[in-house]
């Protein structure tokens, strides 16, 4: 696969924030919204990826071409513990959903990090339910544990695990 997932520099941030623009779209299927004036879909604290410790963007490009991206913050949002990375964000492009690229993404990105994390997905998104699980499971060479978790957006499911070779793997 000609897949490359770099961390990504300030310079990839205009590509970051059009890839962040699908992603935002796709989740208006879930949550609602609408895009702004311009007909676009703005992430807003993108910028922080950029300029605050504890924040990492990555850009996958296929072929050469930016086909998706992960954000990782430290810091858990659910119990505050500031010892895990929390997925913040995820995508892939949908033409290339299903082909192992979000998967082969998802690795790099923990292999990248390792320590202990957090992933977090709204119930209602189908597909990540059905990603998140498989992807986090044949990385880790086990099962995942799930737990579930509300907030003003929802219910969520959690899976929590600690990246092979880490000391609570």
């Amino acid at each position: 696969m000609d897949l490359a997932v770099e961390r990504a520099v300030r310079s990839d941030q205009p590509i970051l924030a059009n890839l962040l623009s699908l992603y935002l779209h796709d989740f208006s299927a879930v949550l609602g919204g609408v895009p702004g004036t311009d007909g676009s879909f703005v992430y807003s604290g993108l910028p922080l990826f950029f300029s605050e410790s504890g924040r990492v963007p990555f850009i996958f490009r296929f072929k050469g071409a930016p086909v998706g991206f992960a954000l990782a913050s430290r810091g858990s949002i659910i119990d505050r513990s500031r010892d895990v990375w929390d997925m913040s964000e995820f995508f892939v492009v949908r033409g290339l959903r299903r082909r192992g690229i979000g998967e082969a993404g998802a690795a790099a990105v923990f292999r990248e990090l390792g320590g202990d994390w957090e992933v977090r997905v709204l119930d209602e998104n189908q597909g990540a339910s059905l990603f998140w699980p498989r992807a986090i499971a044949n990385y880790i060479k086990s099962e995942v544990k799930a737990e579930a978790w509300t907030n003003d957006q929802g219910a969520w499911t959690v899976f929590r695990f600690a990246c092979p070779g880490t000391a609570a793997a």
